[in-house]
């Protein structure tokens, strides 16, 4: 299933990633955010209903600017501590700015979201081959889209969506944004359980794919050197 789904983000299909059974037990829509049209944003906001966010490669965020979040609050006196929570104490938050494309509207739309999201994935892209980059003079915030910063060491670090999938993203070759959003169940008003999600990625054919079996794959190419 990890090569299915390692292929399924390479040709700009959605997957479903689950995370693990010790942390959120979420599963997100995740898809490259190149390949992001409104329909995907459609998509991920009616089926999926969670927060819909951008995860970026952690040298991308450093050469780009983007501070977490945390940081940013804690420099303004907001906030105590490093934007800890509950399912993860190891670890903090990964979010980082919120921003809207300067060509948007008002930023929200399908059509404006995409705009920003693949933005986003093209000044990612440029970022880490060398090329000029003014992450600014693209965008504005406050705006829409969620940026997630990933761990320095990735999975070595932090087993969050976030890492899940840049590190698929890295392992499929392909620039490592990638936009996810979590699926939430209408009906109890928590996440969508695991065999829900299945049952969902069965119907649409979509593949499914654990954390466990990221790590596993991830952990191998690290040994093989």
């Amino acid at each position: 299933m990890i090569d299915a789904a390692i292929q399924a983000l390479a040709r700009g299909e959605f997957i479903l990633l689950y995370d693990f059974d010790n942390r959120e037990r979420e599963t997100d829509f995740a898809i490259r955010s190149d390949a992001v049209t409104p329909a995907h944003i459609r998509q991920m906001r009616k089926d999926g209903g969670g927060l819909i966010c951008t995860a970026i490669h952690p040298e991308a965020a450093k050469r780009l600017g983007l501070p977490f979040a945390h940081e940013v609050l804690r420099a303004c006196s907001l906030v105590e501590r490093d934007g800890e929570v509950p399912y993860d104490p190891k670890n903090h938050s990964s979010f980082s700015l919120w921003v809207n494309h300067r060509e948007t509207y008002t930023g929200v739309t399908d059509r404006d979201r995409a705009l920003t999201v693949t933005a986003i994935a093209e000044e990612v892209r440029k970022s880490l081959n060398g090329g000029g980059h003014d992450f600014a003079a693209h965008f504005r915030t406050p705006g829409h889209m969620a940026l997630l910063r990933a761990a320095d060491r990735l999975l070595d670090e932090r087993r969050g969506q976030t890492e899940l999938s840049i590190a698929l993203a890295t392992m499929a070759g392909i620039t490592p944004a990638v936009t996810i959003c979590e699926m939430l169940d209408d009906e109890t008003g928590f996440a969508l359980s695991k065999e829900d999600a299945m049952a969902y990625a069965k119907k649409h054919g979509l593949v499914f794919v654990e954390g466990k079996d990221v790590l596993e794959r991830w952990e191998s190419r690290k040994q093989q050197g």
